[in-house]
């Protein structure tokens, strides 16, 4: 199976620092490191550039600190062609009837260019904000239920289901001629594992090193076979690529410099107030210290020291960049999730180059098309 790349669309705005998101308590557009607004025009710059350069889909993520996802990739599907959209939500905060009805409204207004991204959501402060009380596992028992009632709804038969946070009777949508999305989903602890086998389609995880990961691969892959279903795998990672490998860690020294001690203790007591286990992997990849970042060949844990979510990137020359890219493939990730600071600039560096050698060796499709001149 080819590998699939994807970009970000940063909705929560975009600079050339690290520019932190995935905690409602510290970031979101009021970041110190935000230089451009998340305005339309821009996103749309972003999404236009990701689909002239080959990427298949972006990412909207979805929280307090970001625009609302559903809309603005609706918005910005008529300002593509090609491009799909992950749009990230949480289940919990709307019906998953309506849910449904929302994803195949999607798929019928952009041509059934639509992904679906579950976040269960790891931040007590932020689900509280929501209204959502539920604790760690509940809010997992929870997207359980909820991801049955939207496939139910989505079968284009009625669906009867009772549980112990939905009960529904006849739940349908009307069905487009492109069928329902497929679910990425990612979680880290047992009963995130739990859901991703029996209910989606795609496991995501956060760039731990290699070795980390096929442990997790392995052990998902028993559990979905357990459980009858054929799970695919991506990995969500930033990426910082130059035409020398030098040039690159100038880069991301340039990045750390630029973050301030008393900023980074801040991120870090404040992401350790969550409960998500992804999260605190993520934290022990660098333990909140500036030494030794580069915790496995050109994988870098330097945004994690004050970004909430992923918080590794791989780093170096074009070449190192897509031999990285080939070791997480060849262990069974078939999407890779990409981004960098600033998005649009560094979505050329990307896909101008690792991602143009991935596509002379045929390990990802060709999607790029030349730009069009007038004349």
């Amino acid at each position: 199976m080819s590998l699939h790349l994807h970009w970000y669309l940063p909705t929560n705005g975009d600079g050339r620092g690290i520019v932190g998101a995935g905690n409602a308590s510290t970031d979101g557009i009021h970041d110190i490191a935000v230089e451009r607004a998340p305005d339309i025009a821009y996103l749309a710059q972003i999404a236009r550039s990701a689909e002239q350069l080959g990427f298949e889909a972006v990412l909207t993520p979805t929280g307090s600190w970001c625009e609302d996802a559903w809309i603005t990739t609706a918005a910005l599907s008529q300002a593509t062609e090609r491009l799909k959209f992950l749009v990230a939500f949480r289940p919990g905060f709307v019906s998953p009837t309506l849910a449904a009805q929302q994803a195949q409204t999607f798929q019928r207004i952009s041509s059934g260019r639509l992904y679906l991204n579950i976040v269960t959501g790891g931040d007590p402060t932020e689900q509280r904000r929501f209204g959502d009380f539920l604790d760690h596992d509940q809010r997992y028992e929870r997207t359980a239920e909820f991801l049955q009632v939207l496939r139910g709804a989505g079968s284009g038969e009625p669906f009867d289901f009772t549980g112990r946070h939905y009960q529904v009777e006849g739940a349908t949508a009307q069905i487009s001629e492109w069928g329902p999305p497929p679910l990425f989903f990612g979680g880290a602890s047992p009963a995130a594992e739990d859901v991703a086998a029996k209910h989606v389609d795609v496991y995501l995880a956060w760039g731990e090193t290699p070795p980390q990961l096929k442990v997790r691969l392995d052990r998902m892959r028993e559990k979905a076979a357990a459980a009858g279903n054929d799970l695919s795998f991506g990995v969500r990672l930033h990426v910082l690529g130059r035409d020398t490998s030098k040039q690159a860690w100038d880069e991301a020294h340039r990045l750390v410099e630029n973050i301030s001690p008393e900023r980074t203790a801040q991120a870090q007591a404040d992401l350790s107030k969550m409960d998500s286990v992804g999260q605190k992997r993520m934290q022990s990849l660098h333990g909140g210290s500036r030494d030794d970042l580069e915790i496995y060949p050109n994988l870098w844990a330097g945004y994690g020291l004050v970004r909430g979510g992923a918080g590794t990137a791989l780093v170096g020359s074009h070449e190192e960049v897509a031999e990285r890219l080939e070791e997480y493939h060849s262990l069974g990730i078939d999407h890779a999730i990409l981004s960098g600071q600033p998005h649009l600039e560094e979505a050329y560096w990307f896909g101008e180059g690792a991602g143009r050698l991935l596509r002379q060796r045929r390990i990802v499709q060709d999607l790029s098309r030349p730009v069009q001149l007038a004349g």
